[in-house]
């Protein structure tokens, strides 16, 4: 009588890996193959003897040592089958274009696979055993291409027989955890030794197929260049690795924009870096903060922003700043014909609730908006909400007193409840996780702006600005951006036509100056008196923080 494998009462990767103790070799055939679920028969594979078979047909079989063979069908989602039973015809024909096509999307894969999930000891384990176990020849992988197969059939063949026999196990399980040990499933185990050696030649046939394609040296070449690798990755390899990751805002933006043709010769190199990272910012979050030090061209900068989303996306641009500014912000305007508009923010309450709608709003000196609570702040706020704007705050220092004058900069065009992609992690681990949180906040969205003003964590801070602000101070373009004069060594930038702006050099000057002690009317001399000297070596200064933790100290005393 069979033995039905249901992962239940019988589980199924219990009895191959019995099977295999005693046998030489074994072949699996597959719809689906995951890569981790190798670690349910890795060990037993390992002791497999081996068995010398004919690989190949006809005259050109040759001999050649077997442990396992794994033979994998092209397992695709349901959909993607529905399609091709309507798009193709019944005479459709496999051929080499085809199939080298379909090998190289399936290898790709199953480099796919070892991206999701968080990689575990376990995981590792069993995929070096299994590279190794390719490497040494002991496994070897071939993709059947000829026809979609999702047979699913296990053959472990005895190593003494004839007292041993061939087993075999037929059924609904694919070579994955869930499908060995986990899930339901139906499996029933072939022990008559005719239908065996029937099975056995049916695995043959499609293992010879012209269209079946070895792939074991893609997946070694798979998992040597993933985590499971032998070989330790070199720490700079690991630098590179956390550049690119964290440059990926700034790629994206410099490949995805172009600027327009009067900015790519009015502007330096850096300035149009920033233009290119910024836009990226604001096409997809609605906001940016050009946060670049006193002196870089923030004004410029923005100009070129707002002129490049009027020529892609049609958008006219308001332009919000200080009194002083707005004839400098007009001629800007002027001169590079921006299609906009330039109010003072002192008239905002008295012109915004009339003006129509600009879905690209520029807000110069916009740390002056800190406060939430104030009249131009609110007006400012209700304008943007109501148009949906699109909004450039400039500011070379966004950060004053507390994390709050950033967080209520950026609530300017964030809503409460948006969703940013991230949370506080520094501030949520400090809790103790974040049931611990939602517990405290049962208001606030974890991963909101309104979660980040929880945190005083400056990690967290950096975390929401990566995604906001664009910044740069002069020792960076003074590092990266600038050329060096070969005649004097000095740092310069080159400008469109043809001048050099040197960066200066401070060079401290030493100034010496003479004093006599012995005269009283020399007040420098009177410094450096002995009572001078003692009265401040008897001086006890307070550490910063001290009021802070008396005043801690009192209100827990109350």
């Amino acid at each position: 009588m069979p033995t039905i494998y249901d992962n239940r009462e019988h589980i199924l990767s219990k009895g191959i890996n019995e099977a295999l103790v005693s046998s030489k070799r074994a072949d699996f055939c597959i719809g689906y193959f995951n890569l981790r679920g190798w670690k349910e028969i890795a060990d037993s594979i390992e002791s497999l003897s081996g068995d010398t078979i004919l690989e190949g047909n006809g005259t050109n079989q040759i001999e050649q040592k077997r442990y396992c063979r794994l033979l994998i069908g092209m397992q695709k989602a349901p959909l993607e089958t529905l399609l091709e039973h309507y798009l193709l015809d019944d005479d459709f024909q496999m051929d080499n274009g085809i199939a080298a096509k379909l090998k190289k999307q399936i290898a790709e894969d199953f480099k796919n696979q070892l991206t999701i999930g968080s990689p575990t000891s376990a995981d590792e384990a069993s995929l070096k055993k299994l590279n190794r176990q390719m490497k040494a020849g002991k496994v070897t992988v071939k993709l059947h291409l000829r026809y979609q197969l999702h047979a699913k059939l296990y053959l472990v063949y005895p190593a003494s027989p004839p007292h041993l026999k061939t087993e075999g196990y037929v059924g609904s399980s694919n070579l994955t955890f869930a499908g060995l040990v986990k899930q339901g499933e139906l499996n029933v185990d072939v022990l008559e030794q005719d239908a065996a050696a029937k099975l056995a030649a049916w695995f043959d046939e499609r293992w010879n197929d012209r269209f079946c394609f070895d792939i074991t040296k893609e997946l070694i070449e798979i998992i040597d260049s993933s985590w499971a690798k032998e070989a330790l990755i070199p720490p700079y390899y690991i630098y590179l690795k956390i550049a690119y990751h964290l440059s990926r805002e700034a790629r994206a933006g410099i490949s995805e924009f172009k600027l327009p043709k009067i900015f790519q010769r009015d502007l330096l190199d850096f300035q149009q870096k920033a233009v290119l990272v910024a836009a990226h910012h604001l096409n997809k979050r609605g906001g940016v903060i050009i946060g670049d030090v006193v002196g870089l061209g923030k004004t410029i900068i923005a100009i070129a922003l707002a002129k490049l989303f009027e020529e892609d996306f049609s958008l006219e641009t308001l332009i919000l700043c200080p009194k002083n500014l707005t004839e400098m912000w007009q001629n800007y305007v002027d001169k590079y014909r921006l299609i906009g508009k330039v109010i003072s923010q002192s008239m905002v309450q008295k012109e915004l609730p009339q003006l129509r709608r600009y879905r690209v709003v520029i807000i110069d000196e916009s740390h002056n908006l800190r406060n939430d609570q104030g009249v131009h702040y609110r007006a400012i706020k209700a304008y943007l909400e109501s148009n949906e704007s699109k909004v450039i705050l400039i500011t070379a220092t966004p950060y004053n007193k507390s994390y709050l004058d950033l967080s209520n900069q950026l609530r300017l065009f964030i809503a409460d409840d948006k969703d940013l992609g991230i949370s506080p992690e520094q501030y949520i681990n400090k809790l103790g996780g974040q049931p611990h949180f939602n517990s405290l906040h049962t208001d606030t969205f974890i991963r909101s702006i309104k979660a980040f003003e929880k945190s005083d964590y400056s990690d967290d801070w950096r975390e929401i600005m990566r995604l906001y602000l664009v910044r740069r101070t002069r020792s960076f373009i003074k590092n990266y951006y600038a050329e060096t004069d070969k005649t004097n060594g000095r740092k310069f930038l080159l400008f469109s036509d043809g001048t050099h702006s040197y960066f200066p050099d401070r060079l401290p000057k030493k100034v010496e100056y003479e004093f006599d002690t012995h005269d009283p009317t020399d007040i420098y001399a009177h410094l450096y008196s002995d009572e001078v000297v003692m009265n401040i070596n008897s001086l006890n200064l307070p550490r910063y923080g001290l009021q802070k933790y008396l005043d801690e100290k009192t209100i827990g005393n109350l």
